[in-house]
């Protein structure tokens, strides 16, 4: 594909590269017996819902609006989770919702009567807390101390409240099987007789399945021995998000502007850091640039610049090396920009939206989506 027959900005999905992953997912789900769903929060773009259903089990919710999305894009109930639940919401919640997740008991307390009286049967379930995790990113660790995700042990008794069928733990984030072995020994060390009176068990999300150093047959005996310990399961549940779209795509942008600053080469682009790639400045991490490499000596180098005006709008872990000069019009491609990208966009600025895009299985772009100025317009009043 020319990406000069591509517009700029713009997100574009490889439905092949899609297809891999969903099919290294399906694997797990068949060797393992568990049921993989798929997390919108990190992996939201719902042109590729029925493509996702012919492999996975569903989808989850962090919101009412993710839910009502399953139900009426992907054709299913959501796995319903969220820190707090809204009482004008709740019962919308239920009606798009197969399973609804309690952050804390006094939410449980609120809502468990409204769940069981609901017309069509909603299971009900807790996040617990097992106060470990190996996220290093502490804006991504959900078991950092004095966190407001799950319920610790010391809040639980012996026996799981009435109406609850399940627990759901999401302790993890891109961390590989054997991190998930440590976290499940913590967690069946504090709730194992708990988990004994479940029907169903949700680990979250946060496996980096898909990627390609990623252990899937240590995960495929860790879960089927999970399983062993633990017969009165119905279901054991994974919800990955990135996982689905892992390495599935890119973004291309435009040089507009080459900005010289003390020897510094800024290569000014018509997308922005802050509003389309927000995970860049939150983890941080740096992306890989097709046809370029971090900065080495002898090879033109450029620091990537965004096209707000936050004075931090700009690639801050490191510059790269091309191999002939930029100038105004090139393209540059922004590798694996599509989990956790078009999911967290803004309209900062009001800056140009990409679009959104997908190249076929026979090679052909189709563009499906181009933001505009009423896109803009209507996030305000």
């Amino acid at each position: 594909m020319n990406p000069d027959q591509i517009p700029s900005p713009c997100f574009v999905l490889k439905e092949e590269l899609l297809d891999i992953n969903l099919q290294i997912l399906d694997l797990v789900q068949q060797e393992a017996g568990v049921d993989i769903i798929c997390a919108l929060k990190g992996y939201a773009m719902w042109s590729t819902f029925p493509q996702i259903r012919e492999y996975l089990k569903g989808a989850t919710a962090s919101s009412l609006h993710e839910a009502r999305l399953i139900f009426e894009e992907m054709g299913c109930k959501a796995h319903t989770y969220a820190p707090v639940f809204d009482a004008l919401e709740m019962e919308e919640i239920l009606r798009y919702s197969s399973h609804t997740s309690f952050n804390s008991l006094a939410q449980y307390e609120r809502y468990v009567d409204q769940v069981l009286a609901h017309p069509e049967r909603v299971s009900v379930g807790l996040r617990i807390n097992p106060e470990y995790s190996e996220v290093d990113t502490e804006l991504y660790n959900p078991a950092t101390p004095g966190s407001r995700l799950g319920i610790t042990r010391d809040k639980l008794g012996d026996t799981l409240p009435e109406g609850v069928d399940g627990l759901h733990f999401h302790v993890l984030c891109e961390n590989d099987s054997f991190v998930l072995e440590r976290t499940l020994q913590r967690v069946e060390e504090a709730f194992g007789p708990l988990i004994r009176q479940c029907k169903w068990f949700n680990m979250g999300g946060g496996h980096h399945i898909t990627r390609k150093d990623y252990d899937v047959q240590h995960l495929v005996q860790l879960l089927r021995a999970f399983k062993a310990r633990y017969p009165n399961l119905e279901k054991v549940i994974l919800e990955p998000g990135e996982a689905v779209g892992w390495q599935t795509g890119f973004l291309v942008s435009t040089v507009q502007d080459i900005v010289e600053n003390q020897g510094i080469h800024i290569a000014m682009l018509d997308v922005s850091f802050a509003a389309h790639m927000p995970d860049c400045l939150e983890m941080p991490y740096k992306p890989q640039i097709l046809d370029a490499t971090d900065a080495r000596p002898g090879k033109p180098v450029y620091r990537m610049g965004g096209g707000t005006c936050l004075a931090g709008d700009y690639m801050g872990m490191g510059d790269y090396s091309f191999e002939k000069p930029l100038k105004p019009g090139d393209k540059v491609i922004f590798d694996d920009m599509i989990h956790y990208t078009m999911v967290k966009t803004t309209f900062f600025n009001g800056v140009k939206h990409p679009s959104i895009g997908i190249i076929r299985r026979d090679g052909r772009f189709d563009l499906l989506r181009v933001f505009g100025y009423e896109d803009y317009k209507g996030k305000l009043s």
